[in-house]
């Protein structure tokens, strides 16, 4: 009989692994809807939904392994991470979904409290989250919508050999910044931007990426520490954070 593997858990959600399924179980059934239509929706290879029942949502398992995981060495090759470039391009490319993404003045307002939080708690140096919000300050620009994933993280991707074989996790799905999606692609990984960036093509603007780094480490340090994960583990938020000093 198949062991039940907890993958991730948390007050939100948890996703269990028994055997090639899992088991996404969301307190918002609303992010459940986005990551449904979302798959459906996308022009990327997806993991198969084999039933739904609220609160529980299955899925099969992908082929292959993850491109790599925030705080580890990737191992796979710069063929793989410019295939996932290339991937986010055809998504990038395709027609909007109905429903928008987190809108610039949103973000805005995510990036003030969050310092705000960070620094009259004392969990950062001053200097550290200044320079950083002022960095981040550069993602805070108008941009035009493009099919977003909105949670792009390595280990979301994955592939077997040099080829995608499917990308994860839905859930935030919605219109936004392209660069946003490179952004977490690469996020404690800059030295494969270049390879993201070949397949990917046109159109990048490192400087963005670079902002989007910053902002998405200052604003997820909170959520991370309430929700018992470690921002301060080599190689993850709080370090992404002083690699932009």
């Amino acid at each position: 009989m198949d062991e039940v593997e907890v993958v991730v858990a948390h007050s939100e959600r948890a996703t269990l692994r028994v055997g090639e399924v899992f088991l996404k179980i969301d307190a918002d059934q609303t992010r459940t809807d986005i990551e449904v239509e979302a798959m459906r929706l996308a022009p990327a290879p997806t993991p198969e939904v084999l039933w739904r029942r609220p609160p529980v949502l299955a899925l099969a398992a992908l082929p292959g392994t993850a491109l790599g995981r925030l705080g580890e060495p990737s191992t796979a090759s710069s063929a793989a991470w410019a295939a996932a470039g290339a991937a986010v391009r055809v998504l990038h490319d395709a027609p909007l979904p109905r429903w928008p993404g987190r809108s610039l003045e949103e973000n805005a307002s995510n990036l003030d409290s969050e310092c705000t939080w960070l620094l009259a708690n004392d969990v950062l140096p001053s200097d550290l989250v200044t320079h950083n919000r002022q960095v981040a300050e550069a993602a805070l620009r108008p941009w035009t919508p493009v099919f977003m994933h909105g949670d792009l993280q390595i280990a979301h991707v994955f592939v077997d050999g040099d080829e995608i074989t499917g990308v994860l996790d839905w859930s935030e799905a919605g219109q936004g910044d392209a660069m946003y999606d490179l952004a977490i692609l690469t996020l404690g990984h800059p030295e494969h931007l270049s390879d993201v960036i070949v397949g990917y093509g046109a159109d990048v603007d490192v400087d963005v990426i670079r902002a989007w780094w910053s902002l998405r480490s200052l604003t997820a340090i909170r959520w991370l520490v309430e929700h018992g994960f470690d921002p301060s583990s080599p190689g993850c938020e709080i370090d992404v954070l002083r690699s932009q000093l």
